[in-house]
């Protein structure tokens, strides 16, 4: 497959503005590593590799990786209590791949318990939108609450958007 499964192309606004839903909202607004708090409320988690390659950086990605042509697309999806809870797609830049080697062969390892545990981490502001989300081997169609964030990691830049698939309203609701 030569394109992500999912186009993050969409109208994207401030999240702290948008209009969440209750059991969702402290999620999306997360700053910390959302990885960690999945295993906070969860027995078993762990990182499905949908696909992970090099790709063209899409034009609509340009404004947020300036400077960047080509990029790493790392798509998965975070099981918890094996239930997928979120999908989530980050894009790296050649020249960070370059600069932080260990995120070239991340594997099933997730990418926030890398980015978080550096002390140059510096995240943009948090994006979200609604986008239609369609995963036909898990019987998955639905529509989405999706957040972004450009982080900078030793003044290296990536994205990461994750999407919050259905399951994770039941895991919303028992932590709210």
């Amino acid at each position: 497959m030569s394109i992500p499964f999912i186009s993050l192309d969409s109208s994207w606004q401030d999240a702290n503005k948008a209009v969440l839903p209750a059991t969702l909202a402290a999620w999306v607004l997360e700053p910390a590593s959302l990885t960690a708090r999945l295993k906070q409320h969860c027995s078993e988690f762990r990182v499905q590799v949908l696909q992970e390659r090099p790709v063209a950086l899409p034009n609509f990605l340009q404004p947020l990786l300036p400077n960047t042509k080509q990029a790493q697309v790392r798509e998965v999806i975070l099981w918890c209590d094996n239930q997928p809870c979120v999908y989530a797609q980050s894009w790296l830049p050649e020249q960070t791949i370059n600069t932080l080697r260990p995120l070239a062969s991340l594997g099933e390892r997730p990418l926030g318990e890398y980015i978080f545990q550096h002390q140059s981490l510096r995240r943009g502001p948090i994006e979200a939108t609604t986008l239609a989300i369609e995963f036909a081997q898990l019987n998955l169609a639905s529509t989405c609450y999706v957040r972004r964030s450009v982080f900078q990691l030793e003044n290296q830049p990536l994205l990461v958007a994750e999407a919050f698939l259905p399951a994770m309203a039941n895991l919303a609701r028992l932590v709210r």
